[in-house]
């Protein structure tokens, strides 16, 4: 037989419990994580003067992370 204990009255089994100790771990866990960011909001504004220059600073910006992560693999 299982182990039972008396909650508020009621039997409840070892069992109940520790899978209700689990399912409540695992869901504060998950909602105590940090929401996912939008990548395009992670750095400053860019203040362009036309979209020309816009475009230029933004491909810049790729090429320069893109050259950091060949160089850490």
């Amino acid at each position: 037989m299982v182990a039972t204990y008396t909650i508020f009255g009621r039997q409840v089994g070892s069992h109940v419990l520790a899978m209700a100790t689990l399912g409540t771990t695992f869901v504060a866990t998950y909602l105590a994580m940090p929401s996912k960011t939008n990548e395009k909001e992670a750095g400053p504004p860019i203040n362009a003067a036309s979209k020309d220059e816009e475009k230029f600073i933004q491909d810049f910006l790729k090429n320069a992370n893109g050259g950091e992560q060949k160089a850490k693999a």
